[in-house]
């Protein structure tokens, strides 16, 4: 049967059905048709929507507010609920349910198909298949799609992507009529239908908690509320080992690398709510089945401990630790040309060709990077590092070593190419990262190299950390540079800090490493870097008569909010001939608050890239992506790209198709990205980020709010960290005593991690 024969009068139910729940007491419930025009507001955790109804009468649009899940602008809906006056908004219907409806008319079906509902076809699009087909242009999609060759320029390939995409939107609609009736949205469906596919229900229905791990967007919590809709017991022990799993999943994005068996307990029975009985019984089961691991390491006290691991992190850890001894005390050794060399006539040469002398600190860490096949490099801003490496480097090629050089980020390994004159790439790029997480290179596949120099090592997590030196070859050298009074990594570990856990510089250190801590006359004259090392050693920034380095005092966390803005978008620029967008970055302790990310991307947005007559922009849930925009990716995501696209990659928003549903991003590494709309929740304006974020890149300019809303999260190595990403300027915007709070609290946050002790066992 044809789509128009099931039509009854002007619109018939896809079977598609929303619900908002009951809103109490009040008006009777009463019906509501017409065409959605815009989403104006969407709340992505609970689904309330604020949107814009035309209902054919031809006057002002009507507002409806609910739980609008999966509601598209385009489409035809049929509401139940009732009608109230909003003290502020006026007039509007609040939605209890909803179904969606195929329109009759030739008006109706163009604007459903230019809706962007079927991937392929966009407005322009629509007006030409129903220009040639009429109101039966959804008849012949359906039946016969090979008939739309027959529009004008619409070639074979077109058409059968969007047959393809037709049918692949009528089985995601089957499986959210499921999934939309327990509550879960419409991004989430897509996504848990491409997963699984035809198995998507089954897996739903018997495997929820499956779903935490597999899709992206789906949590513990979500999974738990999918599980309680179908049934699942809450004191099943597919639950509990679910939850146990969980929490130490969450672990891993606080930065541990496994729990104290005691504390992974207690924080199981809160998040499960079930006696810790059950939770200990279904911990041994797990242990058994081999779905955590557990082993004895000790605490800070030196006293033993039973530290619980995700497979996954054990093995890293386990695996990084054996392969740096390996490195270390290989017998071979790819640069032995360096184990007797002069080193006053190597100096001298090197002095001669860069005209700079080199002080002691740095001549001993030219040495130790050419003589030991592991070492650390480490010191704050202004001590010479970068000089360092460069000088590490020429001697290195002198003896034509084959050098490779690498960075956690593309802004990194761009800073690291224009410091040495040696191509450099990001750590995912040199290995080759493919589908999955797995990497092309790995000691079966060794990189090709007598020295491997990598930059910004505070960022390495412990996954990368252990991928990066399976890749080393035996008898190559691998310097790690970085500083480790940072924030540690985004990721699990702490991989710098406990390389130099033992840190004495002495023959004791589990690896060999030299700390720079002589600061050079020119950069002495920085207020960035003076301020930089004041707060490091614990002492208030210096604020007055700096060229480089400001306050604009402000107690409340609002007013610093409009005072950021202004001096991001007018006052910098206007004084230092920045550009706004490309030369100023914004960093905040945390993303909540009035001053926090979250809030200040808004206002900036508003600010720099607002909306304005034919920019192209697309909504998905509460954001406004326009061209133009700046942007991170929030997750690591190896399907995309060459290498695939990760947790922190910054980039501008390039390209909105609404004819194929999707946005182009332009990243740091200078690589084209392609997001679909049901993607989007990647992305994140990246005007304004928090200061975990911005590890590894480095801006002319930085602003940083600091007030007492984000009292909890002020932290020393946090205001370093953030001073450090400063090339030429720092503005601070905030309170004095925030400031002293962030200066005085030295207490870095522990990460349970056992590298350290692995490394001298």
């Amino acid at each position: 049967m044809g789509v128009s024969a099931r039509l009854k009068g002007n619109r018939v139910a896809t079977g598609r059905t929303g619900r908002a729940g009951p809103v109490g007491n009040g008006p009777r419930p009463t019906v509501l048709e017409g065409v959605l025009e815009r989403i104006t507001y969407a709340n992505e955790e609970t689904g309330y929507t604020v949107a814009r109804i035309d209902d054919g009468r031809g006057g002002e649009l009507t507002t409806a507010v609910g739980a609008l899940l999966g509601a598209h602008p385009g489409e035809s809906l049929r509401m139940e609920g009732r009608w109230s006056s909003h003290p502020q908004y006026g007039r509007q219907f609040t939605v209890e349910n909803y179904t969606t409806v195929l329109p009759a008319t030739v008006q109706g079906v163009r604007r459903y198909l230019g809706s962007g509902l079927v991937k392929g076809i966009g407005p322009r699009l629509a007006e030409r298949i129903v220009g040639h087909f009429g109101a039966g242009a959804l008849d012949v999609i359906e039946e016969d799609p090979q008939r739309l060759i027959e529009v004008p320029n619409l070639g074979p390939k077109r058409t059968r992507l969007i047959a393809e995409a037709w049918e692949e939107q009528k089985a995601i609609k089957e499986v959210m009529v499921f999934l939309q009736s327990i509550g879960v949205s419409t991004s989430l469906a897509v996504r848990i239908y491409k997963k699984y596919g035809d198995a998507a229900i089954g897996t739903v229905r018997e495997e929820p908690y499956k779903l935490a791990t597999d899709v992206w967007g789906i949590g513990f919590k979500t999974a738990d509320t999918i599980a309680q809709s179908v049934g699942i017991p809450h004191d099943s022990a597919q639950r509990v080992k679910a939850g146990i799993q969980f929490t130490l999943s969450e672990s891993t994005s606080d930065g541990h690398c496994y729990l104290p068996e005691e504390r992974l307990i207690s924080e199981a029975v809160k998040i499960l709510q079930v006696d810790s009985g059950l939770v200990i019984d279904c911990l041994a089961e797990l242990v058994e089945e081999e779905g955590v691991l557990t082993e004895s390491v000790p605490g800070p006290d030196g006293e033993p401990r039973t530290a619980v691991y995700l497979v996954p992190f054990h093995r890293a850890e386990t695996s990084l630790a054996t392969q740096l001894r390996t490195l270390l005390n290989c017998d071979s050794d790819r640069m032995s040309v360096f184990s007797g060399v002069d080193w006053d006539t190597a100096l001298g040469w090197l002095r001669s060709r860069t005209g700079t002398d080199l002080v002691e600190e740095q001549q001993a860490a030219v040495r130790l990077a050419l003589t030991s096949r592991v070492a650390v490099l480490t010191g704050g801003p202004g001590c010479g590092k970068s000089f360092t490496v460069s000088s590490v480097i020429t001697l290195a090629a002198a003896k034509r070593a084959k050098i490779v050089l690498a960075a956690p980020t593309g802004r990194a390994a761009k800073r690291l190419t224009e410091l040495t004159g040696h191509e450099a790439s990001t750590v995912h790029r040199l290995l080759e990262l493919k589908p999955g997480g797995d990497a092309s290179y790995d000691r079966d596949r060794p990189l090709d190299c007598d020295l491997l120099v990598v930059d910004e090592a505070s960022m390495l997590d412990l996954l990368l950390a252990n991928k990066l030196a399976k890749a080393v070859p035996p008898g190559a050298h691998l310097l790690l540079v970085g500083d480790v009074d940072q924030l540690p990594s985004v990721g699990a570990g702490q991989v710098l800090r406990d390389l130099l856990a033992t840190d004495d510089g002495g023959e004791n250190a589990p690896i060999p490493n030299v700390r720079l801590t002589h600061i050079f006359r020119q950069a002495q004259q920085s207020g960035v870097v003076t301020n930089a090392h004041r707060v490091n050693s614990g002492k208030p920034p210096l604020l007055d008569d700096m060229a480089d380095f400001f306050l604009f005092p402000c107690d409340d966390a609002e007013r610093a909010a409009e005072v950021t803005v202004d001096v991001v978008a007018n006052r910098a620029p206007r004084k230092f001939g920045l550009d706004p967008r490309r030369d100023i970055q914004v960093l905040t302790p945390m993303h909540r608050s009035p001053a926090g990310a979250g809030n200040l991307n808004t206002l900036l947005q508003g600010a720099l890239t607002p909306s304005r007559e034919g920019v192209a922009e697309r909504r998905f849930g509460g954001r406004v992506f326009r061209v133009g925009d700046k942007v991170t990716q929030i997750r690591n995501n190896y399907e995309k790209g060459a290498n695939g696209v990760f947790n922190g990659t910054l980039g501008v928003l390039t390209g909105i198709d609404h004819d194929e549903q999707q946005v182009t991003v332009r990243t740091d590494e200078d690589e084209d990205i392609g997001y679909d709309f049901a993607e989007l929740d990647e992305l994140v304006h990246a005007y304004a980020m928090t200061v975990h974020r911005s590890q590894g890149s480095e801006y002319p300019a930085v602003v940083i709010p600091v007030t007492t809303s984000a009292w909890m999260m002020l932290q020393r190595n946090l205001l370093y960290t953030a001073i450090t990403r400063a090339k030429r300027l720092v503005v601070l915007v905030g309170s004095r005593k925030a400031i002293a709070q962030a200066v005085r609290n030295a207490t870095a946050g522990r990460r349970y991690t056992a590298l350290a002790h692995r490394l001298v066992r």
